[in-house]
């Protein structure tokens, strides 16, 4: 068994954002594994005297479990190197460009690696160009089926399937409610599939793939955190041929958007097995019914030995 270095670890968890409960929950669960470690874990909520609480008595690592704008922007991240404080999770410039999920696709997409076609609006063009013109203008260049979402945030909140071309407005409306710019996918049918990438200081590698099955045909906030609402496979129920395939794209998307030590790549393979790249998460989840420690112990790891040891590749880094 690996031994590693005991450490002394602050755990960010709950934050402002529209995703608070999940963090909280996804920061307790970080928080026992590493304790479970063996490390000295003080589990804290973000407010105005954590950045000077951190200068006074700076950890060894910070593990940021802030879901949404206030941990997956980059903002923290600058912050805290700024002040020289080590911390899991990628670096501001990365983050950035993960959390802006059109960039993310323009760069993916300039690759080679294919996405679903989209137009990303600000809430504005409606007010200059006009609701109805906008409307039309979407439903010509994606059509539907198309899914509509906050072209920044997570856990499917303000995410809309648009089968009638009817529910476009509404669609619209809700993705505004977490954003000030929509994302307007055209939907891929296929099997959706998200993978882990991993680096504890030998190089990104992703974990086995877990397959998503929700009992309402569609992945939204209920079906991610509430047990029973979807059935995951990990590994996935695919060939090797794409489960390789997957995993190359993952990595692949990792490296692009220079995120680091921990990472989750969404995608979506079709009936002819081409792997459709969704959106990639530099925070993701980890509750009870999230996705990471599905594939964590997929490849045959403990999570506090995962977790531990992404700790430890930050706190040397």
């Amino acid at each position: 068994m690996t031994t590693f270095k005991k450490l002394n670890i602050v755990v960010l968890a709950g934050g402002i954002s529209h995703e608070r409960d999940v963090s909280l929950r996804s920061g307790r669960r970080v928080a026992e594994e590493l304790q479970a470690a063996g490390h000295t874990v003080t589990l804290r909520d973000p407010d105005a005297s954590l950045l000077a609480a951190l200068t006074e008595n700076t950890p060894d690592v910070v593990w940021p479990a802030l879901h949404g704008a206030s941990g997956e922007d980059g903002a923290l991240q600058a912050l805290l190197r700024a002040r020289g404080i080590r911390y899991v999770g990628s670096h501001p410039e990365g983050a950035g460009l993960a959390w802006f999920k059109p960039t993310a696709k323009a760069l993916v997409s300039r690759a080679g690696i294919a996405t679903p076609d989209w137009l990303a609006l600000p809430n504005q063009t409606f007010r200059e160009l006009g609701a109805n013109g906008v409307l039309a203008e979407i439903l010509h260049g994606i059509g539907a089926p198309a899914v509509v979402k906050p072209a920044q945030g997570g856990s499917a909140q303000g995410v809309t399937i648009v089968t009638d071309a009817a529910d476009l407005p509404r669609a619209m409306v809700d993705a505004y409610t977490y954003s000030d710019v929509a994302l307007i996918e055209k939907k891929i049918d296929g099997t959706e599939l998200a993978i882990t990438v991993m680096d504890s200081g030998h190089g990104p590698v992703a974990l086995p793939a877990v397959e998503i099955v929700p009992l309402s045909d569609v992945y939204s906030f209920e079906a991610r955190y509430n047990a029973g609402e979807t059935t995951f496979y990990a590994p996935a129920r695919v060939s090797e041929e794409v489960a390789v395939r997957a995993a190359e794209v993952a990595v692949q998307v990792h490296r692009l958007l220079g995120l680091r030590h921990l990472s989750r790549v969404d995608v979506i393979v079709d009936a002819e097995g081409v792997v459709w790249f969704l959106e990639a998460n530099m925070l993701p989840g980890l509750t009870e019914t999230s996705l990471v420690p599905q594939a964590i112990e997929a490849a045959g790891l403990t999570l506090s030995s995962a977790y531990s040891a992404l700790a430890v590749t930050a706190a040397g880094e």
